[in-house]
């Protein structure tokens, strides 16, 4: 009877867990780009997230490095070029601006009010495939992530910690908290089960 009355409660965990993360899924995909750049070094991939109704998007500069344009492609079928307005390599953070209107913007979290052990999502196009979401915890907070910029090189603080798989194509993109407000910036570390996350918090903004 206890091994009975324990499943149930498993399942509705679990449940409660799917509809956390669906319901965040279905929140913020809309608003995550797949971005192709253009560089002297050749073609590049990443992902980006709508932050404003006039066509702000906001990325990881590594992602845009050396780029003046590119194209942006949603989920609805929905594809814009377009331009690098402003990117901080110290910061690991790039905004855009598209070429034509774009859909909705995510909500804006605060980064300073995670905690660990929280569940986040990712959200993202990894390895070219577009809206894909991992969910994980925050594994860790406070944590520090080298940034070069030429010669210049600083660390960026207050870096979010998780397990939420990442790999090439994840930077970029969104790593949101239960109710689908924004808190990250993430950044792939691949190959480690590592996730990194440039935090959305009064500083960054």
């Amino acid at each position: 009877m206890d091994t009975e009355h324990t499943g149930r409660a498993e399942d509705a965990a679990l449940d409660a867990y799917s509809r956390v993360v669906t319901g965040v899924a279905a929140r913020v995909l809309p608003s995550v780009a797949a971005l192709s750049v253009r560089t002297p070094r050749g073609a590049g991939a990443g992902s980006a997230v709508v932050i404003g109704p006039d066509g702000l998007l906001l990325t990881s500069a590594h992602v845009v490095q050396g780029a003046r344009d590119g194209s942006a492609a949603f989920g609805d079928g929905t594809e814009t070029g377009f331009r690098v307005v402003g990117a901080d390599p110290l910061s690991d953070l790039a905004v855009l601006r598209a070429e034509r209107a774009t859909v909705e913007p995510v909500e804006l979290g605060d980064a300073d009010r995670l905690r660990i052990g929280q569940l986040v999502v990712a959200v993202g196009n990894p390895m070219g495939l577009a809206g894909s979401v991992t969910a994980g915890v925050v594994s860790g907070l406070g944590r520090s992530l080298p940034a070069r910029d030429g010669r210049v090189t600083r660390l960026i603080e207050d870096v979010i910690q998780t397990d939420a798989a990442l790999n090439p194509g994840n930077s970029g993109g969104a790593l949101a908290d239960s109710a689908g407000r924004v808190v990250g910036v993430n950044t792939a570390v691949a190959g480690y089960g590592l996730g990194l996350a440039v935090p959305v918090n009064a500083t960054t903004r």
